[in-house]
């Protein structure tokens, strides 16, 4: 499966009026074809099955950098995967797009990928803290979403409750940012880790909780007494 046939697969699968209502609703300024989460799963099921992981990789960078909406979801759905190896590339590839993301649909779904390369490399996270200072608010909002599985864990190690505290640094960071989307961003952190480690919530909540939005501060303790 080369690049080009892989896009022409998704444009035979394109459904203009689909389209257009993706395009209304995720408001990016780019190319929507209209393909459905199922066909586009399927598509890259099959892909998955055929490449290597070079090729994969390869495949991934090509339909990401066509900058078409449906291209970019199988981009990302490509490298979502637990067992990857060898992974260098497909971090660093995540990386580049970590950069570059302005929407919450391809973001969710690119960092989605990026967690299981971070799970298989926590290390990684020296470069997620780069970042929480990136001027692009997509990109300081990752470093919350990549590391969503740390707030999931229900015997965490010293190892995963470090990995919190840092991250509920950066929340600490970003509680003053009027930006909805890094304030639901905060609020899903805190809310996921609340079932987990209500204590570890709890305690940011009441240094740091006045500081949020009225919505996220409600969210955020929608799992607290």
């Amino acid at each position: 499966m080369t690049p080009p046939e892989a896009s022409a697969l998704l444009q035979a699968l394109a459904d203009p009026q689909t389209a257009t209502e993706a395009a209304a609703f995720h408001k990016a300024p780019r190319t929507y074809l209209g393909v459905s989460v199922p066909q586009i799963d399927s598509l890259v099921a099959r892909w998955r099955a055929d490449l290597t992981v070079e090729a994969r990789i390869t495949l991934a960078a090509h339909l990401w950098d066509t900058n078409i909406h449906d291209a970019r979801l199988a981009a990302a759905k490509l490298l979502t995967q637990a067992r990857l190896r060898p992974d260098t590339a497909a971090w660093a590839l995540i990386c580049t797009w970590a950069a570059t993301l302005d929407a919450w649909a391809l973001a969710d779904h690119a960092m989605i990928a990026g967690q299981k390369r971070l799970l298989a490399d926590p290390s990684r996270i020296e470069t997620v803290a780069d970042w929480t200072r990136h001027p692009n608010m997509w990109t300081r909002r990752a470093a919350l979403v990549i590391t969503l599985p740390w707030t999931k864990q229900n015997h965490p190690t010293p190892q995963h409750e470090a990995v919190r505290d840092r991250v509920l640094g950066w929340c600490a960071t970003y509680a003053d940012d009027p930006d909805w989307f890094i304030q639901k961003t905060i609020a899903r952190w805190l809310r996921d880790l609340a079932k987990h480690d209500p204590a570890r919530a709890e305690r940011f909540l009441a240094t740091h909780g006045h500081r949020l939005k009225p919505f996220a501060l409600k969210e955020a303790r929608q799992y607290l007494p």
